[in-house]
């Protein structure tokens, strides 16, 4: 039986046997209670993960789960954002490395060390994996998702035009369908995670794939 996310409330009068308490406890660990229900959109999807299997494995009644996530909705959206801007800071600190080589390898390299983390504190990639297709009554979400690859995106290329402009770059080099190269790799590599790619494999295809442009760009 998983352990549940809520201390027990301790009442200062004796209680009858199996009275269960009421109301939302103090003691709520919120960081493993999304990581918990991450976990299971990952598996089962959006529309598979029912409020019910949510509230058993979350250790929560269906009154403080709305209580403190608004909804099924709200819950995953937070896991999402949650494990998603992870993803934002890997291309924030990607770009400050001074040669692009090194921004590229970083992107790769560092985004699969994310998608493989262990279990006990990660619970897969949720950026590619199918929750986010089947996520159709959280419009919000799917908003989010694609505004947030796109600033990568976007990060990744002004990074990719100052390295040409400051002659790091061959001057006939593309910024834009370098800066897509790079993104097909990573969503590659994120879609081979999803499906059990051991992160031995992935991580000597990301060096690989970095290792192909750097000799193409000389």
């Amino acid at each position: 039986m998983e352990r549940s996310l809520y201390n027990a409330t301790v009442s200062e009068q004796p209680s009858p046997p199996k009275t269960r308490p009421r109301g939302r406890p103090r003691a709520f660990d919120r960081d493993r209670a999304v990581l918990e229900a991450a976990r299971l959109f990952w598996r089962r999807g959006y529309s598979g993960t029912s409020t019910r299997a949510l509230t058993v494995a979350l250790g929560l009644s269906t009154s403080s789960l709305y209580a403190a996530f608004g909804s099924k909705a709200g819950l995953f959206e937070e896991a999402v954002r949650t494990y998603a801007e992870r993803y934002r800071e890997i291309y924030e600190r990607a770009v400050t490395e001074p040669d692009f080589g090194a921004v590229v390898a970083r992107v790769l390299v560092d985004s699969v060390q994310e998608f493989t983390q262990p279990g006990d504190r990660h619970p897969g990639c949720l950026v590619t994996s199918a929750v986010m297709s089947d996520s159709t009554s959280t419009l919000d979400t799917a908003v989010y998702m694609a505004e947030l690859h796109a600033a990568n995106e976007r990060l990744l290329r002004a990074r990719a035009e100052r390295a040409v402009r400051d002659g790091h770059l061959p001057a006939g080099c593309d910024p834009a369908s370098l800066t897509g190269l790079v993104q097909s790799l990573w969503h590659g590599l994120s879609a081979r995670s999803t499906l059990g790619t051991p992160r031995e494999e992935l991580m000597a295809s990301a060096r690989l794939g970095h290792e192909l442009i750097r000799l193409h760009l000389g």
